[in-house]
């Protein structure tokens, strides 16, 4: 029995641990004919508005010169916005990418973060070999997957319980976030057009077409592969284009 002036027993707080990342489509305005008629406003003026109505498939050699030879504007007149759900470290390298990208994600200040963290898979490479600037990252031992596995739902655990005792003594929600890792999830809309779009997943992706290559954190190109199939297929020619010329945004 204890009494009202002992300190009451900490209470053990189920978290989630998840390996995966989500991306929806929410909404978007999005084709192939956007990028045509509004290149062919140099040559046509107002009546270019009828390239609309027209089959993009007979203009596809126009959308490959506009990418083969950087003729970026036309593919930013179109709109996709993606709900995504990922660990904050994602989002943190996502915000880098700025031209051409609004975002809004959830707040801690307004909201109860809720106890869902990440943890890498089985198929995660963990080990960094060789110096900076030049280093490859390996396969890691059974063992070695175990102890991540077993560290991060640890310290997940402590960290989540810690921020329940915060907001149980009354610690606004802006300041009791503070003790959470960036392995927790969050969620967010981010808005792009084709061609900002085309700028991140030349950097954030790895493609045997890519003429520079990349090497991203595996985190974000799952994110990048999502948004990816998805504006493929919104924009076959457009992204077939993007393909062929080395996936370098114009």
């Amino acid at each position: 029995m204890t009494s009202a002036d002992d300190p009451k027993p900490s209470q053990h707080i189920d978290v989630t641990l998840r390996s995966d990342v989500t991306v929806e489509l929410v909404k978007s305005s999005a084709s192939d004919s956007d990028v045509l008629f509004a290149a062919r406003v140099s040559t046509l003026g107002e009546q270019s508005i009828g390239e609309l109505q027209k089959d993009p498939e007979r203009s596809k050699g126009l959308i490959n010169y506009l990418m083969r030879d950087r003729h970026g504007s036309p593919f930013e007149h179109n709109s996709m916005t993606f709900l995504v759900s990922a660990p904050i470290f994602v989002f943190r390298e996502f915000m880098r990418h700025r031209v051409g990208w609004s975002y809004n994600e959830e707040s801690g200040r307004y909201r109860e973060l809720q106890p869902v963290f990440y943890v890498p898979d089985a198929s995660r490479k963990l080990v960094q070999e060789g110096r900076p600037g030049k280093y490859v990252f390996v396969e890691g031992t059974p063992a070695q997957h175990a102890t991540v596995r077993n560290v991060l739902g640890d310290t997940y655990h402590q960290a989540y319980e810690a921020y329940q005792k915060l907001l149980a003594e009354g610690v606004a929600r802006e300041v009791a976030r503070a003790v959470l890792p960036v392995g927790l999830y969050s969620s967010m809309y981010a808005t792009c057009n084709a061609r900002s779009l085309m700028h991140f997943l030349g950097l954030r992706t790895q493609h045997e077409q890519a003429k520079v290559p990349s090497f991203p954190q595996r985190e974000i190109e799952m994110v990048g592969e999502k948004m990816e199939a998805e504006w493929a297929r919104l924009m076959p020619l457009t992204y077939a284009a993007f393909n062929a010329n080395g996936r370098v945004a114009p």
